[in-house]
């Protein structure tokens, strides 16, 4: 049957049934049918069957209310089932219901099996980056026994109930929503300064609701305390019949001695004080920043004249009905004089229309699972069996079809011909075979005729960068000594070399040279200022300074490692991280970049196409290097370098201790030692790409000049043959 979009709400208390239908009309809660069915007794007397009472309210129900084919809400009373509220430690928000599960294991008196339970992440609870960090989880669950006979009436009169809930958690609803609305919406929970909290009594027959909220967080508990021990209470005192003495409780205004009526009533009334100051003296003591400020009371109970202004006269805080609802439209069925006379009874019907229409602050339901489940099924039924429908036929008419060919296709019609297919595939296949062979040995002779016929200028890209750099490394000139041999400590001393050891030499390359440059960018910047300085480069007057073109795009970083001796502390500011800048870095850089006294190093380079020919001179930036830098500020350190020519005394003489010869060669010469990083930028450029770079520069230089570029300066045929 198919739901409309109003709901129901429903409470089978213990002297009427009360039910209030509402709609949402615009964003606004209207109330379009309501209904109160006194029951002819009170369920709870001894000569009551409260099956039958609740069954004849029901059919009352669905008799004044034709159809009910909406969504129902129905309540269950607070002592018949369990409501929780924990703080988890900070979690993830997917993990809560694990947490749950453990936490209900624990607080559930019962199997979880033979409990229906729910839970729900207050409203306020902080929840960041999927982390629920400072929240509260509301665990609410009874017994399915209880579940299932709360759910018993609405079977038998085959109504089928949506929603179940906790009377106290509806009527939380209800003030959350009506009294509390723009609170909830508009502040955000903080636990240190709480918003003020408001008590809700909900006084029924037989006990009575006490909850504390402030909107965010709920305190919840059930008196054994009720209407009907006042009217006990009169019978006892006053030796009257039950019927009577409820008729006399109602109209105690009206009675004879009503003096004495509320003479005989009075314990009740401080037995009902008493169990709400302990409640809320509890309350106080578990939650000491709760400020209370109202006590909120409903039910029909407090009807009676002077219950309110005693509440309000022993417990000292301000009291109000509900009797009325704020945010309740429908003025044709709030104006009907039943509803108005037993307002305060419909508050819980009211949260009830709250969760059903999915506007409440709290939406878990204790509908057993198993029920959820059954009806999914029956929902499903048509549809299934439509779908199994449709199979049947099509695997029917599939089946004729098929029939119908393999009357005419089966295996001794076409024998035949399957030997004949069989035999050309097998044919077939064989020269597949051949052809894939022959493939392969193609696509090998192929590549070995690629290799052996590429580019020999990409070949020898790095072994001319090695040559390269090996070039302009400076070397010292030492008189006496053959050019490419290192001198003797005694010809040259340690301190007095130049050279540069180079014991490393590591390259890497990166896709996007940007964020490397980038976190290098402040150490290039010092650099260039330190080497400007020592090379005495002036600057203009009013001159700004200009940083190098951050490099951009693929580019290999090679870095040398090594060390140098050249270190005399006397030689103030020419030793140590300076004598690096003065002549590694020099070497490296772009003679645009030198000063005019100073000569920039040259590359000679074979040519990879004609080896015979002379070699051919480039700078480092035509080779590709750029943006030289020395790496790190280092410190020169003392250290032992053994020598060569050291003979040890042979084993077995005696020297003499007080002797020593002059001309002696020592074990060890001392010497101050610089170990440094270096490290540069290289793009490979290939020899056509080189020659053709100078013949471009050479032209620009003739039309600056005015002149024609020399015809033997162009590139010559083998050049051009670049393949």
């Amino acid at each position: 049957m198919a739901k409309s979009s109003s709901v129901w709400g429903i409470e089978i208390g213990q002297s009427a049934l009360k039910a209030l239908r509402c709609s949402l009309v615009d964003d606004e809660v209207v109330a379009t049918a309501f209904d109160y069915i006194e029951y002819p007794k009170i369920l709870s007397q001894p000569e009551a069957v409260p099956e039958e009472l609740i069954a004849d309210a029901i059919n009352q129900l669905l008799e004044r209310n034709e159809g009910m084919t909406d969504k129902i809400c129905i309540s269950v009373p607070g002592q018949s089932g369990l409501s929780k509220f924990f703080k988890p430690p900070p979690v993830e928000v997917k993990k809560i219901a694990d947490l749950v599960r453990y936490e209900a294991r624990q607080q559930i008196p019962f199997e979880l099996s033979d409990v229906v339970w729910d839970y729900q992440m207050m409203p306020g609870s902080m929840v960041e980056d999927g982390y629920a960090l400072d929240s509260e989880v509301g665990l609410f669950a009874m017994k399915r026994e209880q579940a299932n006979r709360q759910l018993a009436p609405f079977d038998t009169a085959n109504l089928e109930v949506d929603v179940v809930q906790l009377a106290p958690i509806a009527l939380y609803n209800m003030v959350a929503y009506d009294r509390m609305g723009d609170r909830l919406d508009g502040e955000i929970f903080n636990s240190d300064e709480p918003p003020p909290s408001s008590v809700i009594l909900s006084i029924g027959t037989d006990s009575s609701d006490l909850i504390v909220t402030n909107g965010f967080r709920i305190w919840q508990r059930s008196m054994p305390i009720g209407g009907n021990h006042f009217t006990r209470q009169l019978t006892k005192d006053l030796k009257m019949t039950f019927a009577k003495a409820e008729h006399i409780k109602r109209n105690a205004r009206e009675a004879v001695d009503p003096k004495l009526i509320f003479q005989t009533m009075r314990p009740v009334f401080n037995d009902l004080v008493t169990e709400v100051q302990r409640s809320i003296g509890f309350f106080r003591s578990i939650d000491r920043k709760a400020d209370i400020t109202e006590l909120l009371i409903t039910g029909n109970t407090v009807k009676m004249p002077g219950l309110a202004a005693y509440l309000g006269k022993n417990l000292g805080f301000e009291v109000h009905t509900l009797d009325r609802f704020n945010r309740l439209g429908g003025d044709d069925v709030l104006a009907i004089p039943t509803f108005r006379d037993n307002a305060t009874t419909f508050a819980v019907c009211y949260g009830l229309c709250l969760q059903g229409l999915g506007i409440s602050q709290i939406h878990a339901s204790l509908v057993p699972q198993e029920i959820i489940t059954q009806r999914m099924i029956r929902a499903k039924k048509p549809w299934t069996v439509a779908g199994l429908a449709v199979l049947m036929f099509g695997m029917s008419a599939n089946f004729y079809f098929t029939q119908n060919s393999w009357k005419e296709s089966h295996d001794d019609l076409w024998k035949q011909a399957n030997a004949s297919v069989t035999s050309m595939e097998s044919y077939a296949q064989d020269h597949r075979g051949t052809d894939s062979e022959l493939e392969k040995k193609l696509t090998y002779l192929n590549a070995v005729g690629e290799e052996i016929t590429g580019d020999a200028e990409n070949r020898v890209l790095w072994m001319e960068l090695i040559r390269g750099v090996n070039q302009i490394i400076p070397r010292g000139v030492y008189e006496g000594v053959e050019p490419g041999q290192m001198p003797s400590p005694k010809q040259v001393p340690y301190e007095d070399r130049i050279d540069f050891q180079i014991t490393s030499f590591e390259t890497k390359y990166f896709e996007d040279i940007a964020d490397w440059y980038e976190k290098r960018k402040k150490r290039f910047a010092d650099e260039k200022a330190d080497w400007e300085k020592l090379m005495n480069i002036p600057k203009e007057p009013g001159a700004m300074a200009t940083e190098p073109e951050p490099p951009t795009g693929p580019y290999w970083v090679v870095e040398l490692q090594g060390y140098h001796y050249f270190n005399n502390p006397d030689r103030v500011g020419l030793h140590g991280n300076n004598h690096t800048r003065k002549y590694l870095t020099t070497a490296f850089l772009d003679p645009s970049r030198l000063p005019p006294d100073v000569a920039n190093r040259v590359i000679r380079l074979p040519d990879p196409n004609d080896p015979s020919a002379e070699p051919i001179e480039y700078t480092p930036a035509e080779l590709g290097i750029s943006y030289p830098l020395m790496l790190n500020i280092e410190k020169a350190i003392e250290t032992s370098i053994p020598n060569p020519d050291y003979e040890p005394p042979v084993a077995g003489t005696v020297v003499a201790t007080t002797e020593v010869d002059p001309d002696a060669e020592p074990e060890f010469f001392k010497a101050r030692r610089m170990d440094f990083s270096f490290q540069f930028l290289w793009t490979p450029t290939t020899h056509s790409q080189r020659m053709e770079a100078k013949r471009l520069k050479a032209e620009e230089e003739a039309a600056l000049q005015g002149e024609e570029p020399p015809v033997e300066e162009t590139l010559d045929d083998t050049v051009a043959a670049t393949p």
